[in-house]
């Protein structure tokens, strides 16, 4: 089990919260999920903001999958601060992208993803090194996850997790040119040298390299 995590109190556009920063589910949905908290085991944690490093590869991965899902259009992608809720382990989630596919047997509402997403990536940052690296991929190892894709700009690492047929994550290792293709989603490789690039390919290359990997026809 994952150690809490508590908060600093939020700003004063909240209510305020009890000296431990306990707070029910439906409460962190209505008042803090928006604003960049998860939640979890009933402890409200409180995000770091976003640096430009970050956020650039948070956006050029959205738009390799949004690229993706038009021609293939198998699923969609989610950007945080979209939550998804894992029961399994008490917790709501905010994942930097979270992929979901037509096949996914969970439920996906207008404000959440009630189950495992089936491919969660996550940025780190210099203060979410622990819970990425620890917390995160217990929980979601254990929620049933699917993949989950650690982006560590940081120390230029990349890590892929896939879930095996008894439920644990086998770290997946991209190919001898540096190209990595998930099982989940045919045909797309992410080439992980590009992403420790001062300068990430911009809308038109990136589209461009998923036209040319998946071909011009949708598949429906």
């Amino acid at each position: 089990m994952a150690d809490q995590v508590t908060a600093t109190p939020p700003v004063s556009a909240h209510l305020p919260l009890e000296p431990v920063h306990r707070i029910s589910a439906d409460e962190y949905l209505a008042q803090y999920a928006h604003d960049h908290y998860e939640w979890v085991e009933g402890v409200l944690v409180e995000m770091a903001p976003v640096n430009i490093r970050h956020d650039n590869l948070a956006a050029y991965l959205l738009i390799l999958f949004k690229a993706y899902f038009t021609l293939r259009p198998v699923g969609i992608v989610l950007r945080e601060p979209f939550v998804m809720r894992l029961e399994a382990v008490d917790t709501w989630r905010e994942p930097d992208l979270q992929v979901i596919l037509k096949t996914n047997p969970g439920n996906l509402t207008d404000t959440a993803m009630i189950g495992p997403a089936d491919i969660c990536v996550e940025i780190v940052s210099p203060e979410s090194v622990t819970r990425d690296y620890g917390e995160k991929l217990a929980e979601y190892e254990k929620a049933g996850v699917k993949e989950y894709w650690l982006i560590d700009w940081i120390h230029e690492a990349a890590l892929f997790y896939h879930l095996d047929e008894e439920g644990i994550f086998k770290l997946m290792a991209p190919d001898t040119e540096g190209f990595y293709q998930t099982p989940l989603m045919p045909d797309l490789q992410l080439h992980v040298p590009t992403l420790w690039q001062k300068e990430l390919p911009d809308v038109i290359a990136i589209v461009e390299s998923v036209r040319a990997m998946v071909g011009s026809t949708s598949e429906q």
